[in-house]
């Protein structure tokens, strides 16, 4: 197993071997005895999924995989008198607001009839509010809210590192989940509670921030440098990066796999920013009464909206269509790739950022998984996308997930869930990435946010394509 900076701490995760209801006798569970948090409503879904999955091999994974963060990674404590939930990412013991958020997010549809999960719910809400108000900038967070950091590569950064910050990459999609998960909590549970004074703050902070990396006044109070051999882990221009014409884009100076933009304009990013500000504003007017907060997240998705339309664009040389950017500068330049972290510009309708038909979004899909991206991969094992992240070959699971979800064709479909099942490498478990000739080279072998997304599909499946998943592959 090919192991990188997000490598397993010290330790690895007990697991039992008991048997997983429907499945063949030699696809045994690898759920812990121990589970850290257990919903009734979760083990329901769990059980009523699995009865719809015809091939033994992928309901083993789901069993695996769908309940992961819940069993593994979930702490609860108290704050303030309030539920406290602390979400860890997996084999890192620290809180990213994205991963977190979409660690939860297959669970988000069963809140309503499960007191104990909506309690979870309101857990994270408040814990992600806090962690915004300690520093909006940065990407992960301490447990404990006045720890230094302790992750290694993180200790001698160049930038204004506060108590409870983990690491400190600014990544435009650390605040849009958050508000993400807020906006499907309440569609989902009708449940106010959790959007409170701090929760309102929190996101008048967010906004705040993604005004002040509009950067339309000066640099802005971000920067951020490390000493590291690797190019991803660090911005040129003494933290700041590269030069922008500013139009109305927000910079971001990390991709969602924390590697570093290469032009400050992410362009999925900015899109799913103007989705999740819109998500905001529904929350901010219907949960928590507050129209001036809705008025002015409603006038910066708009903004932003505009700025991307217009400047996230590019002609492709290879048909002459217009496609997507990655990234851009705002000058008039940029390039195109997809990388597999969500958001992506494949992802783009699963985050409700474009509609499945829109035109655009399809071609520029369909480009991603092609030899148009050059991290597109394809080997005997299967094929996907990656990213700098993992390195050449290196096929990220995720990228066949989005790929499926985005799909409406029963054979694409198949075969993104043939590869899913050839890319866990004997364990059960999505992974960050495989390479490409040789699933049991992979790296992470505990990723929450993979398991979880996986389940997402499964659920998807079930009721989108109840026949096709029932079927053997």
């Amino acid at each position: 197993m090919k192991l990188n900076r997000r490598s397993l701490i010290a330790g690895s995760l007990a697991l039992t071997a008991t048997p997983v209801i429907g499945a063949a006798p030699r696809f045994e569970s690898k759920r812990p005895a121990n589970r850290h948090f257990t919903s009734p409503a979760v083990e329901r879904e769990l059980v009523r999924v699995s009865a719809k999955i015809g091939d033994p091999e992928l309901r083993w994974m789901f069993g695996n995989c769908y309940p992961n963060t819940l069993d593994t990674t979930v702490f609860m404590d108290m704050a303030d008198g309030k539920p406290d939930a602390f979400v860890i990412t997996g084999d890192i013991e620290c809180l990213w607001l994205r991963d977190s958020s979409a660690q939860l997010n297959p669970y988000v549809h069963l809140a309503r009839e499960d007191p104990k999960l909506r309690e979870l719910f309101h857990g994270l809400i408040a814990r992600q509010a806090r962690s915004i108000l300690i520093d909006p900038y940065a990407n992960a967070f301490m447990r404990d809210p006045m720890a230094k950091t302790n992750l290694p590569w993180a200790l001698a950064d160049d930038t204004e590192m506060k108590p409870g910050v983990a690491e400190r990459k600014w990544e435009i999609d650390s605040l849009c989940y958050p508000m993400r998960l807020a906006h499907d909590y309440w569609k989902a549970s009708g449940d106010a509670a959790p959007f409170d004074a701090l929760w309102a703050e929190a996101a008048r902070t967010s906004i705040r921030t993604f005004r002040a990396q509009q950067r339309k006044d000066g640099p802005g109070p971000y920067r951020f440098l490390r000493r590291d051999k690797l190019a991803t882990e660090t911005q040129i221009l003494n933290g700041y990066g590269a030069p922008t014409k500013k139009v109305g884009m927000i910079h971001s100076m990390y991709r969602p796999s924390d590697d570093a933009c290469i032009f400050p304009f992410l362009v999925p990013a900015n899109l799913f920013a103007v989705a999740a500000l819109r998500k905001l504003a529904i929350v901010a007017s219907e949960a928590a009464k507050d129209n001036a907060l809705a008025t002015d997240a409603k006038a910066l998705a708009d903004e932003v909206e505009a700025a991307t339309r217009a400047h996230g664009t590019m002609i492709d040389p290879a048909t002459g269509q217009r496609l997507w950017a990655y990234e851009v500068d705002g000058f008039g330049n940029g390039h195109f790739m997809d990388d597999a972290n969500v958001p992506s510009l494949s992802a783009l309708a699963y985050l409700g950022a474009a509609p499945t038909s829109d035109p655009l979004f399809q071609r520029t899909a369909a480009a991603a998984w092609s030899d148009r991206n050059p991290y597109f991969f394809k080997g005997t094992a299967a094929e996907g996308i990656g990213g700098p992240h993992a390195g050449l070959r290196m096929i990220w699971p995720m990228s066949i997930i989005m790929h499926a979800l985005n799909s409406n064709d029963d054979a694409t479909i198949r075969q993104c869930l043939r590869h899913l099942k050839a890319s866990h490498g004997g364990t059960g478990f999505i992974h960050e990435a495989f390479d490409q000739d040789d699933a049991t080279t992979f790296t992470r072998h505990w990723f929450a946010w993979a398991n979880g997304l996986f389940g997402e599909l499964m659920l998807d499946l079930a009721r989108r394509k109840p026949n096709l998943l029932g079927a053997p592959l």
